[in-house]
């Protein structure tokens, strides 16, 4: 959505949407070439820069597959400090595959973790170094054309619909609004847990998608939150005062969800994905020591907490605890969402047994 200043910018964004329209041109045109492959790949994006809850999104997805299939996920694996193709073990680290991967890593120890930033050529690095590998996610890849994946999810954040914004720096539009049309599903995200029948018909018809594509409406979950190094579980209370260490693209969730839950809090706002420092830990005891409340804790995000593991010794006298979140699908929908992914997946299983 166009904001004050950001209107400065527009001619910036008008060079930055030719450059988009005439690169997509080119992929539809076959001028540039995507990559086919005979085998289940996912893909999880958005048209906006982040945000839009395409982690939860990822984790929901693998929750609901991983009893049944062999998953790997794929991500670039942002800021991470290595490059090339690797897989998570047990001694990796955020820095070694990026905050998000790390977090997959922790949370499903026995899906396959994978980061790299040419797919195209880390898609066959997976299947030949991991063959049981039954259906791969592809992590925030959608405008990443250079390979064609076979069901494309498209997540759409509620407060900010792709109809109602513009291309980056003048919006949040990281791609031009047609790209839509590549999505077999699109998710309206974070929406409200009472988001009403009528709110959800009126949205619909402002998406105006076409018959072949799915729309589905997801909210985001709260879980109890947990110490980061003992992982002791306590329920928020409106006794509580509280310091949130936020580093990620969009903190509006969040903030509205603890502040229904404690007395008060305070933020100490990161840039998303921050390598955090010696400096900032010493930011953050001083903010917290100076919180005048006997019942006071530090909130993070899982995604933030991959990046404070390694400050055991610094931060373990303090009560940090980690807020987790879950995607939910709205109107009952979530068994026909379920079912578009897994028939997708059994088509190529069916194929793979008649040839």
């Amino acid at each position: 959505m166009l904001k004050s200043f950001r209107y400065l910018l527009f001619p910036f964004s008008m060079i930055h949407w030719v450059i988009l329209f005439f690169i997509n041109k080119l992929y539809d045109w076959k001028i540039l070439k995507s990559a086919t492959f005979n085998f289940p790949i996912i893909c999880i994006g958005n048209l906006a820069i982040g945000g839009t809850g395409k982690t939860p999104m990822t984790e929901y997805l693998i929750e609901q597959l991983k009893a049944d299939y062999k998953i790997a996920t794929l991500s670039r694996g942002y800021k991470r400090r290595t490059r090339g193709f690797a897989i998570a073990n047990e001694n990796t680290t955020a820095i070694d595959i990026g905050d998000e991967p790390m977090q997959f890593h922790q949370k499903f120890p026995d899906v396959l973790v994978t980061v790299g930033e040419e797919r195209l050529f880390a898609i066959p690095q997976i299947l030949h170094q991991k063959p049981e590998t039954e259906v791969i996610i592809l992590d925030d890849a959608f405008q990443h054309r250079r390979v064609n994946a076979g069901l494309n999810i498209v997540l759409t954040e509620r407060s900010n619909l792709y109809t109602r914004d513009f291309i980056f720096p003048a919006g949040d539009l990281r791609d031009i609004r047609s790209s839509i049309q590549r999505a077999n599903i699109v998710v309206v995200s974070k929406c409200s847990e009472n988001m009403t029948e009528a709110e959800a018909k009126n949205i619909k018809k402002e998406l105006t998608l076409t018959q072949h594509q799915k729309l589905f409406f997801s909210s985001i979950d709260y879980g109890a939150i947990y110490h980061l190094f003992n992982n002791n579980k306590i329920e928020l209370s409106t006794s509580m005062d509280a310091l949130l260490i936020c580093g990620i693209a969009n903190p509006t969730s969040i903030k509205k969800h603890i502040n229904k839950q404690l007395h008060s809090y305070e933020m100490i706002k990161f840039s998303d994905h921050h390598i955090f420092t010696t400096d900032d830990l010493k930011n953050i005891k001083n903010h917290f020591e100076k919180l005048q409340s006997k019942n006071k804790i530090i909130i993070t995000t899982e995604k933030d907490a991959v990046r404070l593991l390694k400050y055991n010794k610094e931060l373990s006298e303090f009560p940090i605890y980690v807020l987790p979140i879950k995607n939910k699908i709205l109107f009952n929908q979530s068994e026909g969402f379920h079912k578009m992914i897994k028939d997708y997946i059994e088509l190529y299983k069916s194929k793979q047994i008649n040839n």
